[in-house]
C-alpha cells in the first residue's frame, strides 16, 4: 500500500497585515532612493541627451560680456630716439682739432673742435687793411670838402663885396647923369659893371651849392663803401669765432666723424650731439592700418609697467618691407631714465567707442568669420549668431545677439564642428 504525503505538509499561517507592511519596507528604501536620484539626474540627462557634443571646462576660455568704453587701436613696436641729434659741420677749409670724445656728456655753448683756416685769417688781414684805407679816403674826402667849402664861401663873399661896391658906383653915375654931370656912356657903363658883377655872384652862389652837392654824394658814397667793406670784415670775423664750433644742445656726444687732426673741407660732417633731454619713439606701422595714421593720432607707449601719454608728429611718405616708418612724441609726462634705441611698446588710439557692449578678444573670431559665438548656458554651450563691431588688440565690439552678463566661449572653437550646442563638463 502506498503512503501519501499528509506527513510531509505543514500548515502555513497567514501573516498579520502588520508584518507584511515590515517585509515590504525593506524595498521601498532603495527604490525612493532610486526615484530621487533620477529626479536629481534628469537636466544633466536632459542636456546630455539634448547636445551634439561636449567638452571639459578646463579646455575653455571663456569671458564676460560688459558695458564700457573701447579703444580700436593697433600695437607697434618702437625704439627711442633723441627728437634733436643736430650735426655740426666744418665752417671752412682746413685742419680740425677735436675738442672732445665719443660718448663725453657736454653742456650747451661748449667747445667741440675748432677749425685751423691760415687762409681765412689772411683774407681777414686784408679786408681789414682795406677798410682802414678806405676810411682814411674818407676822411680825406670829408677834409677837401670842407676847404672847398670855405673857399667857395670867400668867392661868393668877395663878389658880394664887388656887387655892393658895384651898386653904390650905379648909384653915383645915375645922380651924376641925371644931374647931366655924366654921358651916357659912362652911366651905360657902370650899369653893365652892376649887372655883370650881380651875374658872377649868382652864378657863384650856384656853383658853391653845386659843389657841395657834389661833394655830399661822393662822401656819402665813399661811407656806404666804408660800411660795406666794414660788413666783410665783420663777416669774416663771425667765419672765424664759427671756427670754434661749439655744441648746438647740451647732450651726449654720440659720434666722431673725423679723426683729430683731419684735413676737412667747407660743409663736412664733423661731430654729432645727442640731445639727452628729449625723446621721441620710431615706430614701424603696418601698411593697412597706415592710412589711418595721420598726425597727431593718440598713442600710449608702456615704459616699466606705466602708460605714458603721446602723440603721432610724422609719418614717412613709403612703405619699406611692409612697414610704414613714424615718429611718437611724449605729451605731458616723460619717463626718467630713457636710453637711446631702447625697445618699447606703443599703442596707436585709431577709435574710440564710448559705452558699448564688448568681450575680450580671443581665437573665437576666426571660427566662421566672427559671426557666431557659443554661448553657455546652464551647463550647455549654445551657438549663436552674433555681429562684431571695432576690434582692439586685447576688445571686441559686440553690436548684436549678446546681452552684458553672457557669458561665451572666446577660445579655439573648431573642436565644436559647428555642432548646435556642446555640454560642458565640470
Amino acid at each position: 500500500m502506498i503512503q501519501g504525503t499528509e506527513n510531509m505538509d505543514r500548515t502555513i499561517e497567514r501573516p498579520a497585515l502588520g508584518r507584511r507592511l515590515w517585509r515590504l519596507k525593506g524595498l521601498w528604501i532603495p527604490a525612493a532612493l532610486l526615484l530621487l536620484a533620477a529626479l536629481a539626474a534628469y537636466p544633466s540627462v536632459s542636456r546630455w541627451a539634448r547636445s551634439e557634443r561636449s567638452v571639459e571646462r578646463s579646455r575653455l576660455r571663456l569671458a564676460t560680456v560688459v558695458r564700457g568704453d573701447l579703444e580700436r587701436d593697433v600695437a607697434v613696436e618702437g625704439r627711442i630716439v633723441a627728437a634733436f641729434h643736430p650735426t655740426v659741420f666744418s665752417p671752412a677749409q682746413g685742419l680740425v682739432a677735436l675738442a672732445v670724445e665719443a660718448g663725453q656728456v657736454v653742456e650747451r655753448g661748449q667747445l667741440l673742435a675748432r677749425v685751423e683756416s691760415p687762409d681765412l685769417e689772411s683774407r681777414l688781414k686784408q679786408e681789414e687793411s682795406l677798410r682802414l684805407s678806405m676810411q682814411s679816403e674818407l676822411e680825406g674826402r670829408k677834409l677837401r670838402a670842407q676847404q672847398a667849402e670855405l673857399e667857395n664861401a670867400q668867392a661868393v663873399e668877395l663878389l658880394m663885396v664887388r656887387a655892393e661896391a658895384a651898386e653904390r658906383a650905379m648909384r653915383r653915375a645915375q645922380e651924376t647923369h641925371d644931374q647931366g654931370l655924366v654921358n651916357d656912356l659912362e652911366y651905360e657903363k657902370a650899369r653893365d659893371e652892376l649887372r655883370l658883377t650881380r651875374l658872377e655872384l649868382e652864378h657863384a652862389r650856384k656853383q658853391a651849392e653845386l659843389e657841395r652837392a657834389t661833394r655830399s654824394f661822393e662822401i656819402r658814397n665813399a661811407t656806404l663803401q666804408v660800411e660795406r667793406q666794414g660788413l666783410v670784415v665783420e663777416e669774416l670775423r663771425r667765419r672765424l669765432r664759427e671756427l670754434s664750433v661749439l655744441a648746438p644742445v647740451a647732450g651726449l656726444v654720440s659720434r666722431l666723424e673725423v679723426n683729430d687732426r683731419d684735413a676737412v673741407t667747407p660743409g663736412q660732417a664733423l661731430v654729432t650731439v645727442v640731445d639727452l633731454s628729449a625723446f621721441e619713439i620710431e615706430i614701424g606701422v603696418p601698411e593697412g592700418y597706415a592710412d589711418e595714421v595721420a598726425l597727431g593720432t593718440p598713442a600710449l607707449i608702456r615704459y616699466e609697467g606705466r602708460d605714458y601719454r603721446g602723440a603721432v608728429r610724422g609719418m614717412a611718405p613709403e612703405v619699406a618691407g611692409g612697414l610704414v616708418r613714424g615718429r611718437v612724441g611724449f605729451l605731458g609726462e616723460t619717463p626718467c631714465g630713457l636710453k637711446q634705441n631702447q625697445r618699447v611698446s606703443t599703442r596707436l588710439i585709431l577709435e574710440a567707442r564710448r559705452d558699448v557692449l564688448k568681450v575680450e578678444r580671443g581665437p573665437f573670431l576666426t571660427s566662421d568669420g566672427g559671426h557666431r559665438v557659443y554661448v553657455l548656458e546652464g551647463g550647455l554651450a549654445v551657438r549663436r549668431r552674433i555681429e562684431v563691431g571695432a576690434v582692439s588688440v586685447a576688445e571686441v565690439e559686440i553690436r548684436s545677439g549678446l546681452q552684458a552678463g553672457e557669458t561665451i566661449v572666446i577660445s579655439d572653437t573648431a573642436r565644436f564642428r559647428d555642432a548646435a550646442s556642446v555640454l560642458v563638463r565640470q
